[in-house]
């Protein structure tokens, strides 16, 4: 499953190439304004960060909201709490798309994450030239060396690597390589099965210095609570957000992550 994400995002990026040169896109993202600080703004706190998802559907699930405007639903994500805003950009799967990125940067001033199948410097500079502060990057994706140049390049142009992982293993990579900002998904990519308690198995082998970021298989308030009393500074969710009414369900995960 991971292999095939991976394909077909770099498939599209070179479709886009065909249109978009990468001089053009480079220039693009050079003269974008300056990425936002995703750090500061997840940095750990007496309340738990919110990393809010736009996202319509997903492999496992498949279709899970319309999301006919992505910058109105990031506008409320923005007011009611979220530190940060994830936009699913992969195509074929998640349906999402850079252009969405692009509207939700003019409408809220938080920092975005650009979640995608990233594995080449072209695909960060489009995140850059669309607006994005942050770079998803898994560990289980590519290799240890591609990690460490990509990560290198992201932080080049400014933005923030945000590195995940799904095992012990893959943490102590991240770790190696000085990250400051790491999640566990509890989902598998190459699965897709749920594990709810990798995240506080795992927890003692985050970097001392690193964000701690708790992703997947939130579904209320209570999941949350558990994150938070596991250690983790940041929830990243999006399914149980836009399968319901997400001001009520960010006010209530706030509300469950004080500590």
């Amino acid at each position: 499953m991971l292999e095939g994400l991976y394909a077909g995002a770099l498939a599209d990026a070179s479709r886009r190439l065909e249109t978009t040169p990468l001089k053009v896109v480079e220039r693009l993202a050079l003269d974008a304004a300056p990425a936002l600080d995703a750090l500061a703004a997840l940095a750990p706190a007496d309340n738990i960060k919110i990393l809010a998802e736009v996202k319509r559907a997903s492999p496992s699930r498949g279709s899970l909201a319309e999301i006919a405007d992505p910058a109105e639903l990031a506008e409320t994500y923005a007011t009611n709490g979220a530190s940060a805003i994830s936009v699913l950009t992969e195509e074929r799967k998640f349906l999402g798309s850079l252009e969405d990125l692009a509207a939700v940067r003019k409408r809220v001033s938080v920092p975005l994450l650009r979640k995608d199948f990233i594995a080449t410097e072209h695909q960060i500079l489009e995140a850059r030239a669309a607006g994005a502060d942050l770079i998803l990057l898994i560990v289980a994706g590519i290799s240890e060396s591609d990690l460490n140049r990509l990560m290198k390049f992201t932080q080049e142009l400014g933005m923030t690597p945000f590195i995940e992982t799904h095992s012990a293993e893959e943490l102590k990579i991240a770790a190696g390589l000085g990250s400051k900002l790491v999640g566990v998904n509890a989902r598998d990519l190459s699965t897709f099965e749920t594990d709810r308690n990798l995240f506080s198995k795992l927890v003692d082998l985050f970097p001392s210095d690193a964000i701690k970021v708790a992703e997947s298989a939130v579904r209320n308030a209570s999941d949350v609570s558990h994150y938070r009393q596991s250690g983790a500074d940041v929830v990243l969710v999006g399914e149980a957000l836009v399968t319901n009414n997400p001001a009520e369900m960010l006010k209530s995960f706030l509300a469950a992550g004080k500590s």
